[in-house]
């Protein structure tokens, strides 16, 4: 493979034929919402491993409160580790910050992150702190756990399996939802422990990658009807499918168990809309034309 990854999937590609396979423990690596280690004196429990990444000017700018920046990066690899129907455990964070910051600065930035902390159930245990001649850059890594028989990856799905979304798309950063939003630590554990939901995936880079990516996974192609998208007010069916950071849910359920799901759903969650928006189809039919969602290696 010659010249640059034209995306994000074509450089996860290369790394895997890169490194070395993953240990025999290793339920699946590279290519979920979250690395899966079979841990079998972990009381039956998978464990889960990921880690997550904040650039200034592309993830917030430089006028974002700290605050919401340190709640944003401990919140993304939790809105991962509930995709996986997983509970959050330790997390250790990397902060290269500016030479000028004062305590002033230290302190909102982890403020935010301890706030996020205490309302997802993490524990920060450790990390670096270095200064950096460049623009303010976090790495989160974060562990958790899942009961075994709750773990759903992204290729769980069948042909036929109904697709929905939790809440609602679109319009994330002119709202600026996307620094304050609420991982579906909750919604996805209760998923995940549900009979007929076969996948699961955090909408973090749209519905237009991230809705691609599960039915590759998968093996299947997918139809999906746009006029059906649970929409935030004043946003397009263009903004929903390709804006991103969303941090909804995306997930397939067998069409037996939908109505008895949607239904207990509904009593669980009653101020959250959980939403059909199309289908998977076996892979050799045709999938619905989506507009492009964020990848950091398009043009």
């Amino acid at each position: 493979m010659k010249g640059t990854p034209r995306s994000e999937s074509e450089l996860l590609e290369l790394i895997s034929r890169v490194l070395p396979k993953p240990s025999p423990d290793t339920v699946t690596g590279i290519g979920d919402d979250c690395a899966v280690i079979d841990n079998r004196k972990n009381n039956g429990d998978l464990s889960l491993l990921k880690t997550d990444a904040l650039v200034e000017g592309i993830h917030y700018t430089s006028e974002t409160p700290l605050q919401q920046v340190g709640w944003k990066a401990l919140c993304r690899p939790v809105s991962d580790i509930a995709a996986m129907g997983g509970t959050p455990l330790h997390a250790v964070i990397t902060v290269a910050a500016p030479s000028s910051w004062g305590n002033s600065q230290w302190r909102s930035l982890y403020r935010g992150i301890g706030k996020a902390a205490h309302a997802f159930g993490a524990s920060i245990v450790g990390g670096e702190t270095v200064l950096s001649p460049g623009p303010l850059f976090l790495s989160v890594a974060m562990t958790g756990t899942v009961p075994r028989p709750n773990i759903r990856l992204r290729s769980g799905a069948h042909p036929g399996d109904l697709l929905c979304v939790t809440g609602k798309l679109g319009g994330s950063f002119k709202s600026t939802r996307h620094l304050r939003f609420q991982p579906r630590l909750t919604e996805g554990q209760w998923l995940a422990s549900q009979r007929g939901v076969t996948a699961m995936m955090d909408l973090s880079d749209g519905l237009g990658s991230d809705l691609p990516t599960l039915a590759q996974a998968s093996g299947c192609a997918f139809r999906i009807v746009p006029e059906s998208l649970p929409l935030h007010r004043g946003c397009t069916t263009h903004e929903a499918i390709s804006d991103g950071e969303d941090y909804e849910l995306l997930i397939s359920v067998s069409p037996r168990r939908w109505p008895d799901l949607q239904s207990r759903w509904e009593k669980v969650f009653p101020k959250l809309p959980l939403t059909v928006i199309g289908s998977l189809l076996d892979h050799h039919s045709s999938s619905t034309q989506l507009p492009w969602g964020h990848d950091h290696f398009q043009p």
